[in-house]
């Protein structure tokens, strides 16, 4: 399993302008994220694995919407049946992190991804950092940059 030491190997490697800040607390949810961070909950963003036609997409959304996975599937013009979240050990494979912990990037393979449009209005966001007790900062602008991500609606 990936730890915050891989993710900040990875914005090294990838000259990434986002920074891990290890937190005092456990931020296993979005208010705790928000609370510890002393940020609104918006500005926390969650990226969740999709199995599309079982093709893994990263999908990044503000944390405390409901990503409709209907919206998903109708982006990869499939069947709502053939977009569905990836179970957590599925997510763990795939990325190499933990869900609770999955940052955005820099996982075991380049992921296609999407990003919900409500992300990006905010110049500084929060993600996950690799571990339990780490958050990543970086700004949606950055995050567009690295992820190369497709902005879609999905929520």
């Amino acid at each position: 399993m990936f730890t915050r030491n891989d993710l900040q190997r990875f914005i090294e490697q990838h000259h990434i302008a986002a920074e891990i800040l290890p937190m005092p607390e456990d931020t296993p949810t979005v208010p705790d994220a928000a609370r510890a961070l002393g940020v609104t909950e918006e500005q926390i963003i969650k990226s969740l694995v999709f199995l599309v036609d079982s093709q893994p997409t990263l999908v990044i959304a503000n944390g405390t919407g409901k990503v409709d996975s209907r919206l998903v599937a109708r982006h990869y013009n499939v069947g709502r049946k053939r977009a569905k979240m990836a179970h957590p050990d599925q997510a763990l494979e795939i990325t190499g992190y933990a869900v609770g912990a999955m940052p955005p990037f820099g996982h075991r393979t380049r992921l296609r991804t999407i990003i919900d449009p409500g992300i990006i209005t905010h110049v500084e966001i929060f993600g996950g950092g690799g571990e339990i007790n780490a958050m990543l900062r970086i700004t949606s602008q950055e995050l567009m940059r690295v992820t190369r991500a497709e902005v879609v609606p999905v929520l």
